[in-house]
């Protein structure tokens, strides 16, 4: 069987070098910018909101660390169908995952379950959860 450790690693290279959704949202609804001055991680969401509070379509651009990119990558991917309160739900599974040790990841994550090892380096969960923030501030900002 396979290390899940290396596994966990060729999810994050992929998003990575291949990040979904990495386009601009036109038109969209809600946008942000977010930034970590630590490692000079940077990213522009966007999303498209529908009248029932279903995120229709979710892109974003910008440069970073492969935590950030491939956690934006998989987040967007996750979310697109999304109810706004779905998406505010898994960000809570999400970051008690990837901040808390004792936490084992839900199956409901899926591939978001990747990025848990990074609470054993406190300086990437600022890498990890970036997209994740930048995605309240795009809600916040109607």
């Amino acid at each position: 069987m396979a290390d899940p450790r290396a596994l966990y690693q060729a999810v994050i290279l992929d998003h990575n070098k291949h990040p979904r959704n990495f386009h601009a949202v036109q038109p969209h609804s809600h946008s942000a910018d977010g930034h970590n001055p630590l490692c000079g991680d940077q990213l522009h969401l966007e999303l498209r909101v529908d009248s029932d509070g279903r995120i229709e379509d979710i892109g974003f651009t910008g440069d970073g660390c492969a935590i950030s990119m491939a956690s934006t990558s998989i987040m967007t991917e996750a979310l697109k169908g999304q109810t706004i309160e779905s998406a505010r739900a898994l960000f809570e599974s999400f970051h008690a995952v990837v901040t808390d040790e004792s936490i084992e990841p839900d199956p409901s994550l899926g591939k978001l379950s990747v990025l848990a090892g990074v609470r054993a380096y406190p300086m990437r969960v600022k890498c990890a959860t970036l997209p994740w923030h930048t995605l309240e501030a795009a809600l916040a900002h109607e």
